[in-house]
């Protein structure tokens, strides 16, 4: 694999495709720079959404309770009329902005519905505090990107400084402005932006994903695990610690909480750096590569408890498994796996998902599968016909080959 760092590929060893080149569907998000009275009225715009989001929130619930009977979109949105009328705040907000808030809520119903419908835990649409709501969209007129300006025009609060540090291709479709801590993002939705298919390798590759490295591929390379939250433990612990003592509802309380979320998003956006810059070292070297499709989720969640039939329970290793479950979600697979995708679509590769089980038990050589053969985390030994190596490198291996057979069966399908 190549150096993770390197240069952008030369536009001009682009392949040529021979035909008019796909477009895709991606996001830009940018810094917003507001004045400062532009910023106060980020927030209270912020907090009107909000409540209109409680609001229609709260009807929903209790015309089921009362009446048993359902609100839809359609009839909310029509009642907005009757409440900008009633509402001169509500009535200088952009309606499309606030409609869009309404369809959010009504998003979070339809998966409450079909949740319900799968036997899944439904998990009833909640009521949003203000940690808890932090972006608004809009759509059509009610914004205008001003590029050459560096700004953006919003309704109702006029042009704001926008920090571009990269230009943006296809058409802006929606405007989402998004608050982090302290800190106001807008994310540009764009259709239309051309792909970027990069020249053929020839190469396929096999990864596969852990702790004590990221990944190894199955040429042999390994990426070490950054293991952010294990570096930045001791500053977290210690603002976490400081936050514990402060009382509750103070001002000093509200800046240690802030702090503790700052150490929280830059662990966050180390993640998706690293996420990215290995990524697309991946779709730089190879045309194909295969991952094992891991129930990430599934992976973390808490041992089972073990009653011992007397009023208690015996050890179930759940301290083990806390450590463990914590070095999973430190090392961010299933922001990784996106990105991955993401790279592969617009560099015109192909990704394959593999089903995990027995890829680090098996023997590439003689097809040998048992427990025993793997000795160590990192130590795998066939015991039928001996092979040793690293148990990492031939998992991958074993990944790309049920690649490669799985690309065979769809071919032969087609």
């Amino acid at each position: 694999m190549r150096e993770l760092y390197g240069a952008r590929a030369d536009p001009s060893e682009r392949i040529d495709m021979g035909q008019a080149t796909p477009t895709l569907r991606r996001s830009y998000k940018f810094l917003l720079r507001p004045a400062g009275q532009q910023q106060g009225a980020l927030v209270r715009m912020l907090d009107l959404h909000r409540e209109i989001y409680n609001a229609a929130l709260e009807e929903r619930r209790e015309a089921w309770r009362r009446a048993r009977r359902s609100v839809g979109l359609a009839a909310q949105c029509r009642e907005l009329t009757e409440i900008r009328r009633l509402r001169p705040d509500v009535k200088a907000l952009d309606r499309m902005s606030v409609e869009q808030t309404l369809h959010r809520l009504d998003r979070a119903f339809q998966a409450f519905y079909r949740r319900c419908q799968r036997g899944e835990t439904p998990g009833y649409p909640r009521f949003r505090s203000r940690d808890r709501f932090d972006s608004v969209e809009w759509r059509k007129n009610g914004y205008r990107w001003l590029p050459d300006q560096r700004r953006v025009y919003l309704h109702g609060l006029g042009q704001i400084r926008v920090h571009v540090h990269r230009p943006i291709e296809g058409r802006v479709k929606t405007i989402t402005v998004k608050r982090e801590g302290q800190r106001w993002y807008v994310v540009l939705s764009c259709d239309q932006v051309p792909a970027r298919p990069l020249p053929a390798t020839g190469a396929v590759a096999g990864i596969d994903m852990g702790i004590a490295w990221f990944l190894t591929t199955s040429d042999g390379e390994q990426v070490p695990n950054p293991r952010h939250l294990a570096a930045s433990a001791a500053k977290l612990t210690a603002a976490q610690q400081r936050l514990a003592r402060c009382k509750r509802g103070s001002a000093r309380r509200c800046k240690r909480r802030e702090r503790v979320g700052t150490a929280h998003r830059k662990m966050r956006r180390q993640r998706l750096d690293h996420a990215h810059k290995t990524a697309l070292a991946l779709v730089r070297d190879y045309d194909l590569i295969a991952y094992e499709d891991l129930a990430i989720a599934n992976m973390v969640r808490r041992p089972v408890p073990r009653p011992d039939g007397q009023d208690g329970y015996k050890p179930n290793g759940a301290s083990a498994k806390a450590g463990l479950n914590r070095s999973i979600l430190d090392a961010g697979w299933g922001v990784f796996l996106r990105v991955l995708a993401e790279k592969a679509e617009e560099a015109a590769r192909t990704i394959i998902a593999v089903n995990p089980a027995n890829t680090s038990r098996t023997c590439p050589a003689c097809g040998h599968c048992a427990a025993e053969n793997r000795v160590t985390q990192a130590a795998f030994r066939c015991v039928a016909c001996g092979l040793e190596a690293h148990a990492d490198h031939n998992a991958a291996i074993n990944v790309l080959r049920a690649g490669l057979a799985l690309r065979e069966q769809s071919r032969e399908a087609a």
